[in-house]
């Protein structure tokens, strides 16, 4: 069986030769150690062993940011009535996002740092519920581009029998929870539920167009939906979870299965108390399944409750990943393995809950990916 086809069965619940394992983003596809450009923290000699050994040994998923359309790499949600500025100031990179609205103007700032893979959010758009109530008057800009195939039908061919090409989306409340910082969301979503759910609505409308489309554009792709995780402890009271979570990504879920796709629902954290929720939007898997203190519930539970119906996704900390020894990092392993596969279930995929972000890979991290490898090929 090759690394596709085993990750084709697992999505569809069928027999597999092994468990699959996935390095999560590092699929030696999206990472070019060859690209020289300053800010690609790939370039270091550091990561090719790592990069080699996703390319040769994981089972590779790569997944392409919805929407897939013809020049527009990004979410474009204001069009004209915003205007960017970028610059670069010592070993960071800075964006300003101004929008214009009818009686306020809202700014954003970004920082991205030389060494460092991610994006900083120096300043959020909306700072209070007054901006909020302005922003719901601002048209969020339709997209009305043909969809490219190119980057799939290119991303596909490069990956041959090695793995597959899926979509990967925010939904609703990843889009809503970004407008504002930690604390304000919170404080919104909790005080102002009825104004949330409008900023949920307004988003929600946007964005199943785009589902849509690129759902029939890719039929039988895996999806990735990711932003659940804002309404689980401690974000949000997970009572809120139906209301923010499930009521929209039902919709989505169900246009991803109506051409034959699946979705895998991405959500770090304590989940034990929304794994109803989660089985009800309809998905076909779950990551990462954090184990405990990071998480709040076991891989074993997991299968055993929900596992006939969900592939599950995990369940390696990528704080174990980067920081412990190969001899306990190999237990961890071990256990995953086990409790991922006791039983009856739909599927298992060996993963970690991300990988590590900084320019120089560690030796330790690159000898746990390592014993990833080593430890599936035992099966």
């Amino acid at each position: 069986m090759n690394r596709k086809e085993r990750l084709q069965n697992t999505l569809a619940g069928k027999p597999v030769d092994r468990p699959a394992v996935c390095f999560y983003e590092l699929n030696g596809l999206d990472q070019d150690p060859d690209d020289q450009r300053e800010f690609n923290i790939f370039s270091h000699p550091s990561w090719k062993p790592a990069i080699d050994l996703a390319r040769e040994k994981s089972d590779r998923i790569v997944l392409l940011n919805l929407p897939i359309l013809t020049g527009k790499p990004d979410f474009d949600f204001y069009g004209e009535l915003a205007s960017v500025e970028k610059w670069s100031s010592g070993v960071s990179q800075f964006q300003k996002t101004v929008v214009r609205g009818r009686n306020r103007t809202f700014t954003q700032l970004t920082r991205q740092d030389l060494d460092v893979f991610t994006i900083w959010e120096l300043e959020h758009l909306l700072k209070d519920v007054e901006d909020l109530k302005e922003w719901l008057n601002i048209p969020l800009n339709p997209y009305n581009n043909e969809i490219d195939t190119q980057p799939m039908l290119s991303a596909e061919e490069k990956l041959g029998d090695s793995g597959i090409v899926g979509v990967d989306t925010g939904d609703p409340l990843l889009f809503a929870a970004q407008l504002f910082d930690m604390a304000t969301f919170t404080t919104i979503a909790t005080f102002e539920p009825e104004l949330f759910r409008q900023t949920l609505e307004k988003f929600f409308y946007w964005l199943m167009p785009q589902v849509e489309m690129v759902a029939k554009a890719f039929p039988g792709k895996m999806w990735r939906i990711f932003g659940p995780e804002y309404a689980t402890p401690p974000y949000l009271n997970p009572k809120w979870f139906n209301d923010y979570v499930v009521r929209f990504n039902v919709a989505i879920v169900e246009a991803i299965h109506s051409t034959g796709g699946t979705a895998r629902i991405h959500c770090h954290g304590k989940i034990k108390k929304v794994l109803d929720g989660i089985l009800a939007t309809g998905c076909d898997g779950l990551d990462p399944i954090e184990p405990p203190p990071q998480g709040d519930v076991e891989l074993a539970y997991v299968r055993e409750q929900y596992g006939k119906h969900l592939v599950l996704f995990g369940n390696l900390e990528a704080s174990d990943l980067e920081n412990l020894s190969q001899d306990n990092f190999r237990k961890k392993v071990q256990r995953a393995l086990a409790e991922g596969t006791r039983g009856s279930g739909r599927g298992f995929v060996l993963m970690p809950s991300s990988i590590p972000y900084g320019r120089v890979l560690s030796i330790t991290a690159l000898k746990n990916f390592e014993v990833m490898i080593e430890e599936i090929e035992k099966m």
